[in-house]
């Protein structure tokens, strides 16, 4: 069997049950470039030089063969203008890669493809609030050619030393070229919506059982529920900004033959392309289901604020029996009937009595108290 048989085995990471999806790791600069994070050569699928330059990587590219993997970490323009120089990169893309906060997107400039990817965080917490951070996105392109690709990260996470660990110990699969690791890239991201996705579900659920735990909406209302619903629909909103644009480069990708993109390498994009579908579909349903719960914990405080309302005018009804008796009696007119009577104060408090208990007991029945 063929080692791109195994392909998703080999570059799937693996993935944590918290849900968050890559660790960040800041490494020393591997050349005087303070933004490049690793510089090296790949010839026949093994690492053959390291500590070099990017020119100096494409020269023995150039000489011997192979291709060059240069990754950077939130490079300046000045730091990426030789870069760019060197493998002779668009003007156009350059700038979207140093400038940062780009949707998802495939674009061709000659045989070079430029490719974002929007990477997601969940963002660990022990009681979710209005507040809450619940996802982090940052961003990882793609510069992919014929003999090289050059990765720029954006963001404190998204980290890809893992891997390339994971590349490096499966010669096969990197000696297919740079569409290997944008590959290997597209997969781990897509796996991180999935790990994502599963813990923003989870945070759903708790809220959803916290908004219909108690029938007569004092549950809604307690601990700001609408709060915390609004809050998750603002981080599912950022997740599906990251999750929805990839669908189409994705499908490009699997579909559409291009260049850079070894033939063996580009069928198992449709497997990517797949897995970023149904969580797609899956973020679309959090937000239809937040509306929902959203709905519902706003129906559940307009009951508890009518039963509140019904409550004060059953009892506003009762005290209005001695209030309209004390009334009447307090107009002190000398010609008033039982105003003299020996038995008239007693009888008039055990009227008034009987009263507000057959009121009472008639709202009581009614559920209205």
């Amino acid at each position: 069997m063929s080692m791109i048989r195994d392909l998703r085995a080999a570059v799937r990471p693996s993935r944590r049950r918290d849900g968050a999806a890559f660790v960040y790791e800041k490494s020393a600069p591997a050349c005087v470039n303070s933004a490049i994070v690793d510089c090296a050569v790949y010839r026949e699928g093994r690492r053959v030089q390291e500590a070099c330059t990017p020119a100096e990587a494409m020269a023995s590219v150039r000489t011997e063969g192979g291709f060059a993997w240069i990754g950077l970490h939130e490079p300046s323009e000045a730091e990426f203008a030789g870069i760019a120089a060197e493998f002779g990169l668009h003007p156009l893309a350059v700038e979207d890669a140093v400038h940062a906060h780009q949707r998802p997107k495939l674009e061709r400039y000659d045989d070079t493809l430029f490719t974002v990817f929007k990477t997601v965080h969940y963002v660990e917490h022990t009681e979710l609030t209005a507040t809450s951070e619940v996802v982090e996105t940052g961003e990882v392109m793609c510069f992919t050619g014929r003999d090289f690709i050059v990765t720029v990260r954006h963001g404190g996470q998204g980290s890809l030393r893992a891997l390339r660990h994971r590349l490096q110990d499966d010669p096969e699969l990197l000696a297919k070229g740079p569409s290997a690791v944008l590959h290997a890239i597209a997969d781990q991201v897509v796996d991180g919506y999935i790990a994502v996705a599963g813990a923003v579900q989870d945070d759903i659920d708790e809220v959803e059982i916290d908004v219909f735990s108690s029938g007569t909406g004092r549950g809604a209302t307690r601990g700001g529920d609408a709060g915390r619903i609004y809050q998750l629909k603002r981080e599912v909103l950022e997740f599906k900004r990251a999750v929805g644009p990839l669908l189409r480069p994705l499908q490009l990708l699997s579909e559409r033959p291009m260049r850079p993109v070894d033939s063996d390498i580009q069928k198992y994009f449709r497997d990517v392309a797949d897995h970023l579908a149904r969580v797609n579909e899956q973020v679309l349903s959090f937000d239809d289901l937040l509306n929902s719960i959203l709905q519902a914990n706003l129906a559940q405080a307009a009951v508890a604020q009518n039963e509140d309302m019904r409550k004060i005018t059953s009892w506003a009804a009762i005290f209005a029996v001695p209030t309209m008796i004390a009334g009447i009696y307090g107009m002190n007119f000398h010609s008033m009937p039982e105003l003299h009577w020996k038995y008239g104060y007693p009888a008039v408090l055990v009227a008034t009595v009987a009263l507000c208990f057959g009121i009472h007991r008639g709202f009581k029945r009614n559920g209205w108290l």
